[in-house]
């Protein structure tokens, strides 16, 4: 009970105070520990026993696995006196997991016997490595089948891509169940097929929160979210999965306001926010610049215990940074157990948001030195940094060591903050060096980062080739007309600035409309 209750410590106390023992209460014991996390604790009691059975043996395995311990777990599985089928299926299923799919493969044709579970490990294996081919050929080897083998490949054929494949196998099932429909609805929506996958969804004898959850986020992930909303609201039930998806799915189409409305909504119907939860609403705080809504997330995910989430804090990060509190930001930041390289990138991104290029560079640094590898995220935030910081030949060297020593090769954003670091410095002639050796055809935002610097350093001639460039690219845009025209106008070159003017003039060119947000008194109003 008290294990079940996470009240670790009166467990404990409840098995030291036992006149007697024996290896289920011991087993227990070791049981509830390795659930909540505490594996050294595990691992003592383990060796104090005197007496182990297979089933304490496959518990401490199991273990290992659930809290990330794979070589431990098989240094185990190693010392034990006897297997029965479960530990090899835990162990199998931990290499499959975890990607190595050959040494599953190696174990699962050791096995001295097998049972169906056995079969469906592998074939889930295959199917999650992207390996269908191997994952089918095992389905048709396997002596018996049960529903989970049927369900299992036809999830693998969704999960690849092979969505009419998977409906072959759908159609021939001896029997389905509420999982059957609910891979075939899942192996629809991110192949593009919403529209198919409604039609799943309306054949379908019984549902579960799963299959309306899935058709919701479906329909979220698509943009529809009209259709989202309308499919929740219809909902028989709802759990926080199904709140989530709803609210993720305004979230992420650009309808923050609604978003926090909907999160606010799901507490009042009483259900507890998960981490996703609050991963998805802390960046509809950031979009409309909510500070006053994102604090009081943020004390919802201490109360919830969320924090530690390397997820959850990466999308604090990320919240304060972009409300305007860098500060905020850092403190979310150095809270964090176990940053990963997505941390790390909210955190970096942020300081150059506030143009604190030196923090930034200084923080890339020290990333490095974590141990965790930059990816190419990073490379933009640091270059950015490099950028306002005016550091030209630590820009260059943090250039040139992504493919030379991360073996990441630079995209178009990357050249972006190149030229503008160039440029702003002066070294026009580097920036179009560069634009004009670049493995990429430039684009219009290119030249427009080179146009800008043009403009700084007043050199028209290179300037007048800028700017053919993007009449071509984009002839329906007024911005290089209006660049070129001010960089005449500062030359003293008032007959180009008004042959240009006229041309403004003369032509329909866009301008792209914006909106503003503003919090007053937790309410965020819009301006056009």
């Amino acid at each position: 009970m008290y294990v079940k209750c996470r009240s670790i410590e009166d467990a404990r106390k409840a098995f030291d105070g036992m006149p007697q023992r024996n290896v289920v209460s011991w087993t227990a014991m070791i049981s509830g520990y390795l659930h909540n996390g505490y594996v050294d604790e595990a691992l003592e009691l383990f060796e104090k026993m005197s007496e182990r059975n297979v089933v304490t043996w496959n518990v401490m395995i199991a273990g290992y696995v659930q809290n990330g311990y794979l070589d431990k777990a098989r240094q185990l599985f190693m010392k034990m006196p006897r297997r029965d089928v479960t530990s090899w299926n835990t162990i199998i299923t931990a290499y499959a997991l975890s990607g190595q799919i050959s040494e599953a493969c190696m174990l699962f044709e050791k096995m001295p016997e097998r049972n169906v579970v056995s079969w469906n490990i592998m074939i889930a294996g295959y199917a999650q490595n992207g390996l269908v081919n191997e994952s089918l050929k095992l389905f048709q080897e396997m002596p018996e089948r049960d529903i989970v083998s049927w369900n299992t490949i036809i999830a693998g054929y969704g999960q690849n891509g092979y969505i009419h494949e998977a409906l072959e196998v759908f159609e021939k099932m001896p029997e389905r169940n509420v999982i059957s429909w609910n891979a075939i609805l899942a192996g629809c929506i991110p192949n593009g097929h919403v529209d198919e996958a409604f039609q799943v969804f309306q054949k379908m004898p019984e549902r579960n929160v799963v299959s309306w959850t899935v058709m919701i986020a479906g329909y979220a992930q698509n943009g529809q979210v009209d259709k989202a909303l309308k499919l929740f609201q219809e909902m028989p039930e709802r759990d926080a999965l199904s709140w989530t998806a709803i609210i993720a799915g305004y979230a992420q189409n650009g309808y923050a306001e609604e978003a926090l409305k909907l999160f606010r909504a799901m507490q009042l119907a009483g259900l507890k926010p998960n981490a996703d939860t609050f991963a998805s609403i802390l960046p509809a705080c950031a979009d409309i610049k909510a500070l006053e809504h994102g604090k009081e997330v943020h004390e919802d995910i201490i109360r919830s215990d969320f924090q530690a989430e390397t997820f959850v804090g990466s999308a604090l990060v990320n919240m304060y940074a972009r409300c305007g509190t860098i500060n905020d930001a850092r403190r979310a930041f150095d809270k964090m157990a176990s940053p990963d390289v997505v941390s790390w990138n909210a955190m970096i991104v942020g300081y150059v948001m506030h143009g604190c290029g030196m923090e930034a560079v200084q923080l890339f640094e020290q990333m490095q030195l974590s141990g965790i590898n930059p990816d190419r995220v990073t490379f933009i935030g640091v270059l950015s940094a490099c950028c306002h910081a005016g550091l030209v030949d630590d820009g260059w060297q943090y250039f040139e060591s992504m493919d030379r020593y991360y073996h990441i090769t630079p995209a178009m954003e990357h050249y972006y903050c190149m030229v503008d670091l160039l440029g702003r410095a002066g070294h026009l002639d580097n920036a179009q060096k560069l634009i004009n050796e670049m493995p990429l055809n430039p684009d219009a935002d290119l030249w427009v980062s080179l146009f800008g610097a043009c403009r700084i350093g007043t050199n028209i001639e290179l300037a007048e080739i800028v700017a053919e460039c993007l009449f071509d690219l984009d002839p329906e845009n007024a911005a290089p007309y209006v660049l070129l025209s001010n960089i005449y106008a500062a030359a003293g070159r008032w007959d180009d600035t008004e042959k240009l003017q006229k041309t403004l003039k003369e032509r329909t060119l866009k301008n792209i409309p914006g909106c503003s947000w503003i919090e007053l008194n937790k309410h965020v109003y819009t301006f056009p």
